[in-house]
């Protein structure tokens, strides 16, 4: 059995708040005509999961989504309407194949909280997924661990559901690295690790699993470098703790790291980074998945049916045991 919990969608109303040609530049146009079709039609992503044998995908709106709309009010009403559309053409029309992650506002965490307590509650949704940090109006962005967003974590704790944060690139002022090498390193290839890690880490640091200790949150892609470089941060961290910027955080990151996360596969074909990620969470904490229609269901297969060194219950944790718990299915 494979539960695979990255697997993107769209809507035509968030298509059109893309930016195509950035998007073939990219990626490459040929890439951009193999996933434009899956991300918006059903029977083809079925198709797909009947050959290859996913039982079953948690869906949610592609990056960067409601994140990406400065106004609150469009923000909010764009979120509602989205996670009616996934229902209305996923869920319930194909309840055994589709569960969806809610798409949140949190432009206005208040709103935030009502949404996902709507969509977990009246929808069936499995938690959120939300695309890193969000725009908001006078061209500024705002960070989950920021205090405004304490109504939507006092929520999300309420319901006991997780959140996925998933990348999305970093904000313009901080992309001067990259320029020469923009749009390709700046995305996928390097920049979404490194923006949604760093978002990570905010959150340790800021106290919000001490407030929150059973809050879960699912990093892709093995945990975006979190799982490597961590360790080296914690100490650093214990090093300079009589310095400045610290956090209010009590405890060594990695506690939070080993107890409030999941990692999942989400387009990370590499044997040693799943063995290492195994070490420092525990292999209880990993998850199949895909990111599909942005990465080939037949190279995940390729690449997960040659790990043949876990014990087949290992496997099955990480191709679906796990995510049964998590998300109570």
């Amino acid at each position: 059995m494979i539960i695979a919990l990255e697997e993107h969608v769209s809507t035509p109303r968030n298509n059109a708040l893309w930016d195509s040609t950035l998007l073939a530049r990219r990626n490459g146009q040929a890439l951009m005509e193999y996933v434009q079709p899956r991300l918006i039609r059903p029977d083809i992503r079925l198709a797909e999961m009947e050959k290859f044998g996913v039982d079953h995908m948690i869906l949610s709106l592609t990056s960067p989504g409601a994140q990406s709309i400065a106004d609150p009010d469009l923000a909010v009403e764009f979120a509602s309407e989205t996670n009616d559309f996934l229902v209305e053409n996923y869920t319930k029309p194909y309840p055994d194949k589709f569960t969806a992650f809610a798409t949140v506002a949190m432009q206005n965490p208040q709103k935030a909280a009502d949404e996902l307590e709507r969509a977990v509650t009246k929808l069936g949704m499995k938690g959120t997924m939300i695309n890193g940090y969000s725009n908001i109006p006078g061209d500024k962005v705002a960070y989950l661990d920021e205090p405004q967003n304490m109504v939507f974590w006092d929520k999300v704790n309420e319901l006991n559901v997780p959140v996925y944060l998933h990348p999305r690139e970093p904000i313009l002022s901080a992309s001067r690295i990259y320029d020469g090498y923009k749009p390709s390193l700046i995305g996928s290839a390097w920049g979404f690790a490194i923006e949604t890690g760093t978002h990570a880490v905010r959150l340790m640091m800021s106290g919000i699993f001490d407030r929150y200790p059973n809050l879960t949150i699912i990093l892709g892609h093995l945990g975006e470098g979190v799982a490597f470089l961590l360790p080296r941060a914690a100490h650093r961290l214990h090093q300079q703790r009589h310095g400045e910027g610290q956090g209010p955080s009590k405890r060594p990151l990695t506690d939070y790291f080993r107890k409030n996360f999941y990692v999942t596969t989400s387009g990370f074909w590499h044997t040693p980074a799943l063995d290492y990620a195994i070490t420092e969470l525990g292999i209880e904490r990993v998850m199949f998945s895909i990111d599909y229609p942005y990465e080939y269901i037949e190279h995940a297969f390729d690449w997960w049916n040659s790990v043949n060194h876990l014990y087949p219950h290992q496997k099955d944790l990480i191709s679906y045991g796990n995510a049964k718990h998590l998300f109570k299915m």
